[in-house]
């Protein structure tokens, strides 16, 4: 079994920037693809990124402005330029398919970290 922890969430104004960290344990961490989602209040949970083993993959919404990576254990997800409409919850997430971008495609979630973008 794949634990997974996200942190680095917190409070910042429209513009700014923050750091997700995503850390695996458990098993050998070794899924052909991790991601992340996110969920703002009522509404789906939606793809944002994801990493394979040779590509990237973006949600138009925040294609230029995101940056997905992977070292080891730790996925990270770099927010840049947020805005008020990237508020939600984010989840880590990995799955043992070459190609994910939607929920059923993942097997482990994390348990989400809150980010909250002030206008």
């Amino acid at each position: 079994q794949v634990q997974l922890v996200e942190s680095g969430g917190g409070l910042v104004q429209a513009g700014g920037s923050l750091r997700l960290s995503c850390a695996a344990s458990g098993r050998t961490f070794s899924p052909y693809t991790v991601g992340w989602f996110r969920q703002a209040p009522g509404q789906e949970r939606e793809f944002v990124a994801a990493k394979n083993l040779g590509s990237l993959y973006y949600a138009d919404s925040v294609k230029g402005r995101f940056t997905i990576s992977r070292d080891k254990n730790m996925v990270y997800l770099q927010l840049n330029s947020l805005k008020p409409e990237d508020t939600a919850v984010y989840y880590c997430a990995a799955s043992d398919r070459l190609v994910a971008r939607r929920e059923n495609d993942y097997n482990y979630w994390g348990q989400g970290t809150q980010v909250t973008v002030s206008s």
